[in-house]
């Protein structure tokens, strides 16, 4: 099949999923090729052809059939579509060029596993909004349909939380960071970065064009220096806290036996779940030092 200008990318009337798979679909091959292909809901005599047709009890299967006449692209959801449209894409020599062509072939696939998914990190190490679209795009090329959100730790906390804007204020902003791993010397550079609940709906948004599905990371009891360094009266020491500089795990954690505590979870899961559409929120609940509750009077109380 000759890939050139004139081919047209078709795609069912009245289903919006579909035509955003189609200006997907271009805009990739436009990037690859050079060329510049038009959606349309009209057959043509060389076409792109994208469908629902397909059967399969899988949701995210699809069949692609190359002849010399047309490609047709076929899922049983728009989901199995969109990873059809990622294997044509990787099929596409990378050619700046008036015309490409593909051999014919017939492609069957499905998934093996349900939950495809990476995780990202940006408590230690932050990433703008940019560089996570980017992340999210590297995803969806491989087929990959959960994003993991680390967004809290000991060295920083990157999600606003209205009830507690302390959390971004002060949780934030790392002094400087340890140079290689916890050899004592530092680099002397702020360090900082959160994102707003807007930015967040954003990337949830543009996730979800892509059939990627995000999974919220806020960990504890551990990990919560990001937390305590804006409210130290959540640990069992009332601190003062500070943000890590170094890697690992601090053996300061939220303090169990203070009531304070578990109302400061409930209102942080409660603004999470208003958030993201997720099915799963990670919660961690492991590498939780009990340094901390043993030596803790309201602990071994509640105990």
């Amino acid at each position: 099949f000759q890939l050139d200008a004139s081919v047209k990318i078709v795609y069912p009337a009245g289903n919006k999923k579909m035509q955003k798979n189609a200006a997907f679909l271009a805009q990739y091959m436009k990037d690859i090729t050079g060329i510049k292909f038009k959606t349309t809901t009209k057959s043509n005599k060389r076409s792109i052809i994208l469908n629902l047709k397909l059967k399969n009890v899988n949701p995210e299967a699809y069949r692609i059939g190359v002849n010399s006449k047309k490609i047709v692209i076929s899922g049983s959801t728009e989901n199995g579509v969109f990873y059809g449209i990622q294997t044509l894409r990787k099929s596409i020599p990378v050619v700046k060029a008036a015309k490409v062509v593909l051999p014919a072939a017939v492609i069957n696939d499905a998934p093996r596993f349900v939950y495809r998914g990476m995780h990202l990190d940006v408590s230690r190490h932050f990433f703008t909004v940019d560089e996570v679209k980017t992340y999210i795009d590297i995803l969806a090329l491989h087929n990959i349909n959960n994003f993991h959100w680390h967004l809290t730790d000991d060295q920083g906390w990157r999600i606003e939380i209205k009830k507690y804007p302390l959390l971004t204020e002060v949780g934030s902003k790392r002094p400087e960071t340890v140079i290689g791993k916890n050899t004592g010397k530092y680099d002397g550079i702020p360090y900082g970065g959160f994102y707003t609940q807007a930015q967040i709906k954003d990337v949830i948004a543009y996730a979800k064009d892509r059939y990627i599905n995000i999974v919220p990371e806020i960990d504890m009891p551990g990990h919560m220096l990001g937390a305590l360094s804006a409210y130290p009266e959540l640990g069992c020491t009332g601190g003062p806290y500070a943000i890590w500089r170094q890697w690992g795990v601090s053996e300061d954690v939220l303090c169990a036996g203070n009531d304070k505590t578990l109302t400061f979870i409930k209102d942080v899961l409660t603004e999470l779940t208003e958030i993201f559409p997720s099915k799963y929120i990670h919660i961690g609940g492991d590498e939780c030092p009990k340094t901390s509750w043993q030596k803790c009077p309201k602990c071994q109380q509640r105990i």
